[in-house]
């Protein structure tokens, strides 16, 4: 089969450009053996119907995954701490797979079973990104329907954070209870009270009449003590601090609405109005729970334990031993392979280390270690298998104590909401209202009309439609910012971003691409055998820069080097053809002074000639230019990062001279400067960043988002998660924010028309409780659709998608 050399192929399983278009099978080409592999697998077992779903719908395989990863699975200890159940028979497990991306990820999980015949069913939880999986287990065991997972390319998340039982989140099914239960109890209560709507006086038999009433009590005690407790517990922790917080008048209105309906109901002198009870309650614990899906869904709490191995292999009287990590101690020896974590502090005792520290420190080129020398946890080992002899436990390593600072785990409360305040004083006013019309009935005798008047301007100027207007305004901005992949921990958040002035990013990683560079090169031209001899010395170093210039090379022969040399943290030597190259550093090929000495570039000498040099930069992510445009003419700006300042000029020249440009920024200087703008130059700051040494800064800021390649994947704790294919979209996610709180005093404005117009009557005493009562349901509803009809068309005008993809579940 031939190919136009210069025509990109596709993998046919994971979508990715083949630059080796040899690897095929049945006329199908591969970008690598993995992904080849995967499609043999699903072939044999009848489950291409993969591919038909979705285009390229796979993972791609390129990184390989050693045989024995999971060997710790054998151990009962592990096992137990991650099953939900198991007996002599079968096994229940749950899995998070963040690989899960489509529909056609869902049914092969789905179908899982005819790939390992012990598997006897699995479910899929989109959302979540989970799949329980039931197992047999005298067919299959744990570790096997990991492997069968990883084979496929849906390798589980399985983290040391799993292991700890007393931080697993688990949903909260309490408020869905009240829901189901105020719901129910709310359509009954309305459907026996149609009789007093709708009827005249003496139609219905009084028995009749009195037996729907208390019935109706029935359904309205589980409301109030069961469902509403939540709106008490938290008016009473704000009375208790002295702030009348929403939650107040509501519980008020609650409470004064159950109290004057069971007069009436069984004094005889009226039917009560608990159906307005009842769905008071029901709604605002509807809007809750919209409010409360995104932050279920995703978690915003993560610590170092969420990427650290659940185990290790350590080196024990000659013997490999899986060990669970918090088993590990001081002393043991220790291997770790190529792209995994160090989770300990330890001295190298074996192998060549080049271990990337951009995760902790910022800096994006990996860093050389010697025999001997010191490797700290958190940093990724880049270059092939080593042995480590752990100096400190786990808990006592520099990452922990890192994560365990004050500042990286406490974050001030924010100033109290305007809806908070809005309430404080609308609950006076009401309040006053009520006590003035009731003392003027009073001094004229009329000691119904009193109590009428009392019930009444409780129950019509209930702040109901503004909490309502908040929580599904608020509810509804969540989840479109969810489905353009912009996920906030908690409504407070949207409020919060309507205040921001300062911007803080990161750059390693938030504004360029991980693992994608651009490498051009500049000097004298390079012979096609001249090129084959770099790409041969290259070939020979573990060094990501090399890696990259190699990628760009794209050269499979190469020839044999002699008299190989490495110069750790400064370049590489050999003789090839009786030529003598040396590639590195700019001091250490002795290039001309005139040439720019920076991090990111390799030098190329040729029999002590300086040939030229590759420029290394980093890819910045789609639509940067865009966005710095759009951001710098609203807000300050300023970059912090922990890398080198190779592109100082060009970050400057895109952002301005009056941005703040700070490099070599140790994770303390990130949280201090973020203090310093909060606390001397009084900003209100949002920190948008992608890594641990971002972890204080994002905690300390006003608003802290962590970019993430994965929503899914690690990233530290913070207020929202920026899924890194919408970085390009910062600008709209703001706009929208600030649109909410529009949306909201809208709404409000006509709750307040509302109101002043109930008021007018109910002062006056000629409003009844009963007709208010009725009022109040309708009025919510209209908030309702007002509220979510405004923020779709919000979202829809700034250009943000509305509706889900049905291809994606």
């Amino acid at each position: 089969m031939s190919v136009d050399s210069n025509l990109k192929l596709s993998c046919y399983h994971c979508g990715e450009d083949c630059k080796d278009t040899s690897i095929q099978l049945q006329d199908k080409t591969f970008c690598c053996d993995g992904c080849k592999l995967v499609f043999e697998i699903l072939n044999e077992n009848e489950l291409c119907a993969f591919y038909d779903i979705n285009k390229n719908p796979g993972i791609s395989q390129k990184i390989k995954v050693r045989p024995d990863k999971f060997a710790f699975l054998d151990d009962t200890s592990i096992q137990q701490k991650l099953i939900q159940f198991s007996d002599e028979t079968q096994t229940h497990v749950t899995f998070y797979l963040p690989q899960m991306h489509c529909s056609s990820c869902l049914w092969l999980l789905e179908n899982i079973y005819k790939i390992n015949k012990g598997v006897v069913s699995s479910k899929v939880n989109f959302e979540n990104k989970e799949v329980f999986i039931i197992f047999n287990n005298n067919t299959t065991s744990l570790r096997k329907v990991v492997e069968t997972l990883t084979q496929i390319g849906y390798e589980p998340h399985i983290s040391l954070h799993a292991l700890d039982t007393s931080t697993v989140k688990k949903s909260d099914n309490k408020r869905i209870y009240k829901v189901g239960i105020a719901g129910f109890c709310f359509a009954n209560v309305m459907m026996m009270s149609f009789p007093e709507y709708f009827v005249a006086d003496g139609v219905v038999e009084a028995n009749i009449r009195a037996t729907l009433s208390y019935i109706i009590v029935a359904f309205s005690i589980p409301v109030l003590l069961y469902c509403a407790d939540e709106f008490f517990i938290l008016a009473w922790k704000g009375i208790k601090h002295k702030f009348l917080n929403i939650d107040a008048p509501i519980a008020l209105a609650i409470a004064i609405t159950f109290g004057r309906s069971i007069y009436e109901i069984f004094s005889h002198t009226g039917p009560g109005y608990l159906d307005s009870m009842c769905g008071i309650v029901f709604f605002m614990l509807l809007g809750r729970i919209l409010q409360d899906r995104t932050y279920q869904s995703i978690s915003f709490d993560r610590d170092y334990k969420s990427f650290f191995p659940i185990a290790v292999n350590v080196i024990k009287e000659d013997k490999i031993i899986p060990t669970a990590l918090y088993q590990l101690k001081k002393g043991d020896l220790i291997q770790i392979y190529n792209n995994e974590l160090v989770p300990a502090d330890g001295i190298l005792s074996k192998g060549k280390a080049q271990i990337d520290y951009s995760f902790v420190s910022g800096e994006s080129i990996p860093v050389s270690k010697d025999i001997g020398e010191i490797i700290y946890a958190g940093g990724k080992q880049m270059a092939g298998l080593i042995e480590l002899l752990v100096v400190k436990d786990v808990s006592q390593s520099y990452l922990t104590n890192l994560w365990n600072k004050d500042a990286f785990q406490q974050k001030e409360d924010s100033n109290a909401s305007f809806i908070h305040v809005i309430s404080k004083y609308f609950t006076v006013i009401v309040l006053g209202i009520a006590t003035i019309a009731a003392a003027y009935w009073l001094y004229k005798g009329q000691y119904t009309l009193m109590w009428n008047t009392i019930t009444t301007v409780l129950i019509v100027a209930c702040p109901c439609a503004l909490l309502l207007s908040a929580t599904f305004t608020n509810g509804n901005i969540l989840r479109i910012l969810s489905k353009n992949k912009f996920y906030l921990r908690h409504p407070d958040v949207i409020e919060n971003i309507t205040k921001i002035n300062q911007l803080v990013f990161d750059k390693t990683g938030t504004l360029t691409q991980q693992n994608k560079t651009k490498v051009s090169y500049n000097g004298q031209a390079l012979s096609a055998n001249e090129q084959k001899n770099i790409a041969s010395l290259l070939s020979q170093s573990t060094h990501p820069l090399s890696k990259a210039i190699l990628e760009e090379l794209q050269i499979n022969k190469i020839s044999e080097v002699q008299n190989f040399k490495v110069h750790v943290g400064k370049g590489i030597e050999g003789w090839i053809e009786d030529k003598h190259y040396k590639i590195g550093a700019y001091d250490f090929v002795y290039a001309s002074s005139e040439l720019s000495n920076t991090g990111s570039a390799v030098h190329i000498m040729i029999d002590n000639i300086w040939i030229g040099q590759y420029k290394i930069i980093h890819n910045y992510r789609y639509g940067f230019n865009r966005l710095m445009e759009v951001l710098k003419a609203q807000y300050s700006i300023a970059v912090v990062s922990g890398d080198n300042d190779a592109e100082k000029n060009k970050l400057k020249e895109i952002l301005g001279n009056d941005a703040d440009l700070l490099f070599y920024q140790k994770p303390d200087d990130k949280l201090n400067y973020i203090q310093h703008l909060q606390n001397i130059q009084h900003k209100n700051v949002m920190m948008i960043g992608d890594g641990l040494n971002d972890a204080g800064a994002l905690k300390t800021s006003n608003v802290g988002v962590a970019v993430s390649e994965n929503s899914n994947n690690f990233s530290p704790a913070c207020d929202a998660i920026l899924d890194a294919s919408q970085f390009s979209n910062l600008d709209k996610f703001i706009a929208y924010a600030k649109s909410g709180k529009k949306i909201i005093l809208i709404s409000f404005v006509l709750s307040i028309f509302y109101n002043v117009v109930g008021l007018f009557f109910a002062v006056q005493g000629t409003l009844s409780p009963l007709i208010a009562a009725i009022l109040m349901p309708c009025s919510s509803i209209t908030i309702i659709l007002t509220t979510y009809g405004m923020s779709e068309w919000a979202a829809w005008k700034i250009g943000l998608e509305t509706k889900y993809d049905k291809s994606h579940v």
